[in-house]
């Protein structure tokens, strides 16, 4: 069942959403090349807990027989896809990195992503980041009341393969509010299920994945990182965005 929030809930989402911002500015001060990945998870889980929040991610149950997830952010380099679990793998010049991250605060989550550039990188990757940010802005267009999901969804892989990239198809964005991970789906690709109305009320966590190369992705070993499957770069932009009787208020 879709969860529809009330303006003090949504309220509350705005603040998790400023305290998950600032985390990513923080993030992106410090990524540079020599840092280490879980260097990067030790400044988020402080500033967010400095700020009253608590890392959505930690802990967080994953597949069947994966240990539940060890870090407060995901960091997925160069063809990592997402859930790339920090350690000691360090930066290097010309690297990309998808940063997600999750808050709680006062009861509600919030989740946001970004891929960065480590240092000086190609105008192929820089290109990569570029469409993948816009492909969730042209897909936010269409999030207004009364259109579905589907119209999102479309925008975004219209978008993206018109620029000659490929949307993943495995992983999707969701609904978000009291869990991280809460009813709709909200595909980055075209299906044949429409999806419901959106309503103003919604808080939707919108998250375009593109590849450079094909959409085919596999899983690592640790149950967690998601990889391309033919080795090219993946970039990762995501927000959390309510729904209005007017244009959708980004939360994140």
């Amino acid at each position: 069942m879709i969860s529809i929030k009330s303006k003090n809930e949504i309220e509350i989402m705005k603040k998790s959403g400023e305290i998950l911002a600032c985390t990513h500015n923080k993030i992106k001060e410090a990524i540079q090349p020599g840092i280490t990945t879980i260097e990067l998870d030790r400044i988020a889980e402080e500033f967010i807990r400095k700020n009253g929040g608590i890392p959505s991610f930690k802990g967080y149950r994953g597949y069947p027989g994966a240990i539940d997830y060890p870090a407060s952010i995901c960091t997925s380099v160069n063809n990592q896809v997402v859930h790339g679990i920090p350690g000691l793998e360090v930066l290097k010049d010309g690297d990309i990195i998808s940063v997600d991250i999750g808050v709680y605060y006062n009861g509600f989550h919030s989740d946001a992503a970004r891929t960065y550039p480590v240092g000086t990188i190609s105008e192929k990757a820089e290109r990569l980041i570029s469409i993948t940010e816009q492909s969730f802005y042209e897909g936010i267009k269409f999030a207004v009341k009364g259109n579905r999901i589907v119209d999102i969804s479309a925008a975004v892989q219209d978008y993206v393969e018109k620029n000659g990239y490929s949307v993943v198809r495995e992983y999707v964005g969701h609904g978000i509010g009291r869990e991280m991970h809460e009813p709709p789906q909200i595909p980055n690709y075209r299906t044949r299920q429409r999806g419901p109305r959106l309503e103003p009320g919604m808080t939707l966590a919108v998250e375009p994945m593109v590849n450079e190369g094909s959409y085919h992705v596999r899983l690592l070993e640790n149950m967690w990182t998601v990889v391309t499957e033919d080795g090219g770069l993946s970039a990762h932009y995501e927000n959390t965005i309510a729904i209005t009787d007017g244009e959708p208020i980004i939360l994140t």
